[in-house]
């Protein structure tokens, strides 16, 4: 990396190495059986230049091909991008912890008895139920060399572990599932599987479909499956430049509940989604994206934020072979004061919705959704009365999460990239097949 660097410093104004390697182990069981144990290993070295003011790029897996890599960049620099940033100098970062050395020491032996007991216990409940399961060991090591004396380096680790189930009656199938991620070896399978026998044991009653306008609580997987994916759209920079965000111009102002708050943070210990800084060298932080309902900040990366005349919030990502785009790390929206069977208590006839499938193919710059109801539960008079099937959902996130009717008071992590309670919403259009 430094001969590569010094080689492209003598040609460019500035110039940046990005190296990253990762070796991954699966233990992937499906219809309740051992299907493959796994491993890989990869590394790409990826050089970013400024020649001239335009930021050429090339990628290559390859070991010592470091002139072909600096061929290539200078080559592509003349159709870049105009550059309009400084690669960062030497940098003090926060101290975060992301690596656990006993990751690298769970046995493939162990990762394939995790999966058999996970898979035991749910149908130690259930017996017809058809299981997939997986558990997933990674190390992942990045540096990062720059021509302006930035240098970063750092090791993580992160372990996974899921089941998807599939319980058929007749025409019918429910799906349930659960999972678990950490940078700490998960050897404790109990509550994925706690997690999925609650939703069976929920849904093993049907209930008459609602339909109409009704009240819904989303639980966090449904906070997941049905409402992020517009907020982490139209908070990236990269989409408010475009114009293409519905919130870009509204910096400062009152556009949610004001009890909403949500934030990306990077710096949480031994969460997979956190680092000590991003993957152009900028430390990491804790950024504030809504503050008691307020619109207060966007997710930059170097040349997202100088285009936005901002600053970068730590927030860049290199997707594999790509070049730094800003992404959220670690989204998280603050507690409130609610339990789950309170915000139950309250309904006279609502859904719970824990899972939506399809939310993503409607106007998601807009916000808009509508899906099928995969997993989700009728509520009459302050309790649950049995799964519902046949149903679908409609509505907008930016019109739910300014009538919020109440916030959970536990927050859980969903797919380690999202923690989040439960959401009490006022309205949503519920409709059914007939």
């Amino acid at each position: 990396m430094e001969e590569l660097l010094e080689q492209a410093a003598k040609v460019c104004e500035q110039a940046e190495v990005f190296s990253v390697s990762r070796q991954e182990t699966n233990a992937t069981f499906e219809a309740n059986r051992l299907k493959t144990v796994q491993t890989r290993q990869s590394k790409s070295v990826a050089l970013r230049i400024i020649k001239e003011g335009r930021i050429g790029f090339s990628v290559t897996n390859k070991i010592d091909s470091g002139r072909e890599l600096l061929a290539m960049a200078l080559e592509m620099a003349p159709f870049g991008a105009q550059a309009k940033f400084e690669l960062p100098p030497f940098k003090t970062y926060p101290n975060i912890e992301v690596y656990d050395t006993r990751v690298e020491t769970v046995s493939v032996e162990e990762m394939v008895e995790l999966g058999y007991s996970l898979i035991a216990k749910v149908r130690d409940f259930s017996p017809d139920i058809i299981c997939d399961a997986g558990a997933t060991k990674s190390l992942i090591c990045v540096d990062i060399l720059n021509s302006r004396g930035g240098q970063a380096s750092y090791k993580k680790s992160t372990f996974s572990l899921g089941l998807e189930g599939i319980l058929t009656r007749g025409t019918d199938m429910l799906f349930v599932g659960e999972s678990e991620s950490s940078c700490h070896p998960i050897s404790d399978w109990g509550s994925v599987a706690d997690a999925t026998i609650e939703q069976l044991d929920r849904a093993k009653n049907s209930a008459p479909p609602p339909r109409g306008r009704l009240p819904v609580v989303f639980t966090p997987q449904g906070v997941g499956s049905t409402l992020i994916m517009p907020l982490a759209i139209a908070f990236n920079g990269k989409t408010v430049l475009q114009g293409a965000s519905p919130l870009g111009n509204r910096k400062g102002e009152q556009a949610f509940d004001h009890r909403f708050c949500l934030w990306d943070d990077a710096t949480i210990d031994y969460r997979p989604g956190s680092r000590f800084c991003d993957d152009e060298g900028v430390p990491s932080q804790r950024t504030t994206l809504i503050e008691k309902g307020v619109v207060t900040n966007f997710l930059y990366d170097l040349q997202t934020a100088s285009l936005a005349g901002s600053q970068s919030t730590g927030s860049a990502h290199r997707p594999p072979g790509n070049q730094p785009t800003p992404s959220a790390s670690a989204l998280v929206i603050e507690e409130g004061q609610s339990t789950f069977e309170e915000m139950i208590a309250d309904m006279k006839q609502g859904l719970v919705i824990d899972r939506l499938m399809g939310a993503g193919q409607g106007n998601i710059l807009g916000g808009e959704f509508s899906g099928n109801v995969l997993l989700g539960y009728k509520v009459e008079n302050g309790a649950i009365v049995g799964r519902v099937k046949d149903t679908m959902v409609s509505g907008n996130v930016y019109k739910i999460l300014k009538e919020i009717l109440a916030i959970g008071s536990e927050a859980k992590w969903v797919g380690g990239l999202l923690k989040t309670p439960p959401l009490y919403c006022r309205s949503l259009a519920v409709a059914t097949k007939r």
